[in-house]
């Protein structure tokens, strides 16, 4: 069998401007100076970092899905607005940090010990098969706020992949995120 080479020309210009919206703030396709709009508007000149806003507003917890908080006030745990699947929460640091190499001693260890916790609780109000943890470090990795350094933790089902995903680019989510928000707040344990 011979190697197959697709050639795509267009990805070198593509990567070029990408690599300078990166550098400007501004996403591919964004006009530098212009701020950007929709679900992906988190960061650059004229916005703020949805996290820092969900974490700094003032309002309940139980209204802006933050579904858990270290007693350090350092690390908290939120809902994903656009889960995978239900159950798909984010544990990150409070501070407005962007590399996992910036937190201190103090955040590792909260981190860690909230994304412990966290499966814990995933586990115990999901029984899942498994669960996946990780994290995009920067835009070119796939992060959608990559000013803001967080860790997706989501449960998995075997066979959990299903025509609406895999045909139909859709997922079909059973509950709304306050239930999901209760269930994991109900079975995350008091430390």
């Amino acid at each position: 069998m011979s190697l197959e080479r697709l050639w795509a020309g267009w990805r070198s210009a593509y990567v070029a401007e990408a690599a300078a919206s990166s550098a400007t703030g501004q996403p591919v396709g964004q006009p530098v100076g212009q701020a950007a709009e929709g679900p992906g508007a988190t960061e650059g000149p004229g916005s703020r970092c949805v996290f820092c806003a969900i974490l700094s507003s003032g309002l309940p917890d139980l209204e802006s899905h933050v579904i858990w908080r270290h007693r350090s006030g350092r690390v908290a745990a939120l809902l994903n607005a656009y889960p995978y699947t239900s159950g798909h929460f984010m544990a990150m640091p409070t501070r407005h940090v962007a590399d996992l190499e910036e937190l201190d001693a103090e955040e590792s260890a909260a981190l860690w010990e909230g994304l412990s916790l966290g499966v814990r609780a995933l586990k115990a109000a999901y029984q899942p098969d498994g669960v996946n943890v990780g994290a995009n470090l920067g835009r070119a990795a796939g992060a959608g706020v990559p000013g803001h350094f967080h860790l997706h933790v989501l449960p998995r089902w075997v066979g959990d992949t299903n025509f609406m995903t895999a045909l139909a680019e859709a997922r079909v989510l059973p509950e709304p995120l306050s239930g999901t928000a209760s269930k994991l707040r109900a079975a995350w344990p008091n430390v």
